[in-house]
């Protein structure tokens, strides 16, 4: 995947997260950097878990804003920590 499809699924990953975990969003680069990284975690994290769903552009959206939301959801924890 290029920089410009990572970043681009990112941001669509960030910004759905952002709307799953309510109050939990950081603005446009925030929420691509976020999608992003979750793109990273959830591509580590669901194999471990034997989750496989499928090859295209909308399984990597999916994945993305699956660590996105994680990600989210334990830096709403530290936050309020």
């Amino acid at each position: 995947m290029g920089i410009l499809a990572a970043i681009v699924i990112g941001a669509i990953a960030g910004w759905l997260a952002g709307l799953i975990v309510r109050g939990a969003g950081f603005g446009l680069i925030g929420n691509i950097v976020i999608g992003i990284i979750g793109a990273l975690v959830a591509s580590w994290i669901l194999p471990q878990l034997g989750v496989s769903l499928g090859g295209s552009a909308i399984r990597d959206i999916v994945n993305a804003t699956i660590g996105a939301v994680i990600v989210l959801v334990i830096l709403s924890l530290v936050r309020r920590a």
